[in-house]
């Protein structure tokens, strides 16, 4: 099977760099555009898309829509899909943050971070083994198929380190900006990640993060 996957374009929350888990909040204008943009980029050519999934939220199903219409592809929700909870840390700045919760923050950025629940929230294995679940029901439905995989950026970082045999420590390592898209392919003998934040189709129309 190979995976397109596509985090959701930017939110206001973004542009301000503030801290957004579950909180269901819209694309802003530069999210929609891009959303657009990879409707173009990924419609046509060699893709050859067989279903698009999504997460619950709203800035991943607006995401999506553009490109699902273009496939006249429905869009399926996965509530496995949805952004970690972050607990006590949405709508705040990590310097809020910092000085609010500084245990937390100590062990996150430390090598114990995969098992390090967010203050009232999620871990980063718990995130993992939700989101790989995902994962293995979709394959099982589409085989060596293409799907479109529409999430957010812990539930991706997750995946990615799953798929390269990376501890979860690791995805400090790694990073998938908003609308970028990421190619997974996952054989019955192992699994490859074969591009990785891939942003081109942004750049043209100024949609880059």
């Amino acid at each position: 099977m190979r995976i397109l996957l596509i985090r959701h374009g930017e939110t206001q929350h973004n542009a301000d760099r503030i801290a957004l888990g579950r909180r269901d909040v819209p694309l802003n204008e530069r999210g929609l555009a891009a959303a657009q943009s990879t409707a173009r980029a990924y419609a046509h050519g060699a893709h050859d898309i067989a279903a698009i999934y999504s997460s619950p939220l709203q800035r991943a199903v607006a995401t999506a829509t553009p490109l699902a219409d273009a496939l006249s592809l429905p869009i399926q929700i996965d509530p496995d899909l949805i952004e970690m909870d972050i607990g006590e840390a949405e709508d705040k700045t990590y310097a809020e943050l910092r000085e609010q919760h500084p245990d937390f923050i100590r062990l996150w950025l430390s090598d114990q971070v995969a098992d390090v629940p967010m203050p009232g929230g999620e871990s980063l294995r718990q995130v993992q083994e939700r989101a790989w679940r995902a994962i293995e029901s979709i394959r099982e439905r589409h085989g060596d198929e293409t799907v479109v995989i529409v999430t957010h950026n812990f539930v991706i970082l997750t995946i990615i380190c799953r798929v390269l045999g990376l501890p979860l420590a690791n995805f400090r390592s790694l990073r998938q900006d908003v609308g970028a898209v990421s190619l997974l392919v996952l054989t019955g003998e192992r699994s490859m990640a074969i591009r990785l934040n891939d942003a081109c189709h942004l750049e043209e129309r100024g949609t880059r993060n």
